[in-house]
């Protein structure tokens, strides 16, 4: 697995980043099992292994290294065959609440959901294999163990529970568990090959916290604005318009490459972040999730449109990497749903430098409700 191909030096300060920040766990406990923030594990383990940090992508992994997807868990050990969220589909519930009465069927629904999320993953960040790495914890230690993140193998399913709540169900050796009321897919993690470590709990952090001396000033967090992958019709319904955004190849007039696209900017964008994006035809670099870097700019009357230079850059790695439509298809608002994404992240590192990255369904109708004026 992943963790014990690491230097001896990388995994000496990934263990001392866990044991200082569990040292803190009174801070918002009083129990003796040290506390870790999810975040704060994602975060520890890209910087001590020097993984990409792919946990604000929203997609099935939290970091990747060398084409490794890596989803990153943190829970009570208890008695190390627990169920724990792998997966969530809210926004797919009508695609499969019809299947309530048939177990076999919502399973295998739910079972190809997971999966499609999966092979998004992989193609948006080019990976060859995923695993988990799991930090569990007990009283006064924490437990590290790493397993393969497989496919579900949809066909040898076998439901072995089902009532109005959830159905449980097995692909010959791994257990999965789905809430229904809460949309949620569970896989039971079974502790083996683990190594655990003591962890000092401070027993008065605060005391600890004001000793510290030091403050550093002039930090500049990276600004952000999220971006639509569709349109909102009269009717208030989402759509992928057929000539135009991910369909621009589509469009009339002059003749176009099938992977010509662009991602919408809308007007209030601009107006609520006026200094956010370069002005109108600047070129800039655009870091994909892959580490890929696109030439990039704002185009169209009004920066309407976020597009790549040339033009079908930004296709081929949308259509043809992530989503893997076949160029000349349409893409439909179904299409991201079946990857539970319609929705990117676009951060400013500075004038010249921009990334992009991959957010959950309804993302972007959240930002513009917070932040429309």
């Amino acid at each position: 697995m992943f963790y014990n191909l690491q230097t001896q030096d990388k995994k000496d300060r990934y263990i001392n980043l866990l044991k200082r920040v569990g040292a803190l766990s009174n801070l918002f406990s009083e129990s003796e099992i040290p506390y870790l923030y999810y975040r704060a594990a994602e975060n520890i383990f890209c910087i001590s292994f020097n993984a990409d940090n792919h946990s604000r992508s929203d997609t099935a992994v939290d970091a990747g290294k060398d084409g490794l997807g890596i989803g990153i868990k943190t829970f009570l050990n208890n008695n190390g065959k627990t169920f724990q969220k792998i997966a969530e589909f809210n926004k797919n519930r009508k695609d499969y609440i019809k299947l309530v009465d048939k177990p076999e069927l919502l399973a295998y629904a739910v079972s190809e959901l997971r999966n499609k999320r999966m092979e998004f993953a992989k193609s948006a960040h080019e990976l060859s294999n995923f695993i988990y790495h799991c930090v569990t914890r007990e009283s006064k230690k924490f437990v590290l163990f790493e397993e393969p993140m497989e496919f579900i193998n949809t066909e040898k399913i076998t439901v072995t529970e089902a009532n109005e709540r959830s159905i449980y169900f097995k692909d010959g050796e791994t257990e999965y568990n789905f809430n229904l009321s809460k949309s949620t897919l569970f896989k039971r993690f079974i502790t083996k090959d683990a190594f655990d470590f003591e962890v000092p709990v401070l027993e008065d952090p605060y005391s600890y916290l004001e000793q510290l001396t030091g403050i550093m000033e002039g930090q500049l967090e990276y600004q952000k604005v999220y971006l639509p992958l569709y349109s909102v019709n009269s009717d208030g319904e989402n759509y992928v318009p057929e000539k135009s955004g991910l369909n621009q190849w589509n469009a009339s007039g002059r003749p176009r490459n099938e992977r010509e696209v662009y991602i919408k900017i809308p007007l209030w964008i601009h107006r609520e972040f006026p200094n956010f994006f370069p002005p109108i035809d600047r070129v800039f670099n655009l870091k994909l999730p892959n580490s890929d870097i696109l030439s990039a700019k704002v185009c169209q009357q009004g920066g309407k449109a976020l597009m790549s230079n040339p033009n079908k850059a930004l296709g081929e790695w949308l259509i043809d990497k992530v989503l893997k439509i076949k160029p000349g298809s349409i893409v439909t608002y179904d299409t991201l749903k079946e990857v539970g994404v319609d929705t990117v992240e676009i951060r400013k590192i500075n004038d010249e430098s921009y990334e992009i990255d991959f957010k959950k369904l309804g993302t972007f109708d959240e930002f513009e409700k917070s932040k429309r004026k």
